[in-house]
């Protein structure tokens, strides 16, 4: 059996597991018409994969890492600059792509991010190959470090565009109610994404060199452009259908959108937002610390070297993803009433024990285990707060913008991380590499994680009860397709009257009929 075939067909039994206990679970109350369902399944899908191979080509640095390293031209700091210069402009392309995703539709940035990142990529590619002859033109050889600091920053620009877009166009598509298990899906296709990173661009290394690490995954984007192209559309009624009340915090509101300075000083003033980014700051210096160094630190430290979980480790992470983004998707909406803070701060809790068992089997097998579930923790608390609950604390109007503050600081998180741990952790180039097959050398690891793990879950705890709540009456209810008038977004209970009286009776199980819900039902 090929290692294509061991890899991929654990996944896809996943999968389906994970889609029959999904089709079991009791449904949402919202009632959408089977075309409704079926467009909706087809557009996040073709979204979500191009979000997924947008890291194809994003983390195949990582992977090209160890191979430029042997041939002398990149070392763990010159990686750690390189990486943490693009996480930086990641992270502040968020004042411009956030409020041109509002303004232009989440379809069109997707696109926009798609192509950028695959001429980045193509150019990453091209220079490896002809940077010899090119430098035999000039008359002077160019600096790889600079060539690949300014490009892949480049590419990190576009793919800053990936978030806000999924976010921004899922907004319309889903209402509040069904948002968790949104959250678990961003959680899978970030895994996904990390399955493509990792263990494709492992097996582009192996057969066909360094160049290909960067041309493939450019190749894979213009198809992806392609097809996201014809597929995706930014709303129900660009696709023909009706839209809906989402019930988030902007829901109803027909009038003209408001400035970005004004969003931003909105969402920038809003404490629940600012907790928000200030957990994912966190999460994104340990998801970081954990994916980019995790398996250097099985590479080189010998007792790891057959560690099966870090020889398949793109497959591991990804069915580790799936776990933690389904199992997140489902309490936040069957258990907490599509609240996002208690899956977070689970999560959390999850990392610290995880992060106090590093410190004891960086020198046994229990190492990969340990890893895959720290993994496991991270990418759920990402996919539930960047992935959720930006669409509900930003509302559909301002998914953009809102999901651009909150990756913002997951990238410059990992910004962070990229510099600390670069310039702290041992090199393994040649001279090093002595040094750090001692297990003893990578403590500073862990040790690096664990306030940013401490912290991350004290913030989480604060928005334990945190929920949408609408301010003002909206200026319109839009074309409803679902029942989504029959209970409080805030609460999940019952419905507020205008006189605030709770009509238990005429609200409870969606008992009334439609004229009596017009009549004695309004928005909270």
């Amino acid at each position: 059996m090929s290692k294509i075939l061991i890899e991929v067909l654990p996944i896809l039994i996943l999968l389906v597991v994970i889609g029959g206990v999904m089709f079991r679970l009791p449904k949402v109350e919202i009632s959408h018409s089977d075309a409704f369902i079926k467009r909706r399944r087809m557009n996040w899908i073709i979204l979500g994969l191009t979000y997924a191979f947008l890291y194809f080509g994003r983390y195949n640095l990582a992977v090209a890492k160890t191979a430029l390293d042997e041939a002398g031209l990149m070392s763990n700091e010159t990686f750690g600059h390189i990486f943490g210069i693009g996480s930086i402009v990641y992270g502040c392309a968020f004042l411009i792509n956030g409020p041109l995703c509002d303004r232009v539709g989440g379809r069109t940035t997707l696109l926009i991010g798609a192509i950028g990142s695959a001429i980045a990529n193509a150019l990453m590619g091209g220079f490896l190959i002809a940077h010899e002859s090119i430098g035999n033109a000039l008359g002077f050889n160019l600096n790889l470090t600079i060539v690949f600091t300014v490009l892949y920053a480049i590419n990190m620009y576009f793919q800053s565009f990936g978030a806000v877009s999924i976010v921004k166009v899922n907004s319309a598509w889903f209402h509040v109610r069904e948002r968790g298990i949104i959250g678990g899906i961003f959680g899978i296709l970030i895994s996904l994404g990390l399955y493509f990173a990792y263990d494709w661009n492992g097996i582009i290394l192996d057969n066909f060199g360094v160049n290909y690490v960067f041309l493939i995954p450019a190749a894979t984007l213009l198809t992806m452009f392609v097809v996201a192209l014809t597929v995706v559309r930014d709303t129900p009624s660009k696709a023909g259908l009706e839209d809906f009340n989402t019930g988030d915090a902007t829901s109803g509101e027909t009038g003209p959108a408001d400035s970005p300075l004004v969003v931003f000083k909105k969402l920038l003033t809003n404490p629940i937002i600012l907790t928000i980014a200030a957990i994912e700051f966190c999460s994104g210096f340990i998801r970081n610390a954990i994916m980019q160094w995790g398996p250097t630190v099985a590479k080189v430290v010998p007792i790891h070297e057959n560690d099966f979980i870090f020889n398949n480790w793109g497959m591991v992470s990804c069915c580790a993803g799936i776990l933690s983004g389904i199992f997140a998707g489902v309490i936040s909406d069957y258990v907490f009433k599509s609240r996002r803070g208690p899956v977070a701060t689970i999560l959390y809790a999850g990392l610290l024990i995880g992060c106090g068992v590093l410190f004891c089997v960086l020198d046994n097998v229990m190492f990969g285990v340990t890893f895959a579930f720290m993994s496991l923790c991270v990418i759920g608390v990402h996919g539930m707060l960047s992935g959720t609950a930006t669409m509900d604390f930003g509302g559909s109007k301002n998914a953009g913008i809102a999901t651009g503050i909150i990756d913002a600081f997951v990238y410059l998180g990992s910004g962070a991380q990229a510099f600390i741990l670069g310039n702290m952790l041992p090199d393994v180039n040649s001279d090093g590499k002595e040094f750090a097959a001692d297990p003893n050398n990578w403590y500073i690891w862990p040790a690096c994680m664990l306030p940013f793990i401490v912290v991350g879950l004290l913030l989480s705890i604060r928005i334990w009860n945190a929920t949408v709540k609408k301010d003002k009456k909206p200026d319109a209810i839009a074309p409803a397709t679902s029942n989504d008038t029959n209970y409080d977004v805030v609460t999940g209970g019952d419905v507020k009257t205008d006189n605030n009286e709770t009509d238990n009776n005429e609200t409870d199980n969606n008992k009334t009929d439609n004229n009596e819900n017009d009549n004695n039902v309004t928005d909270k």
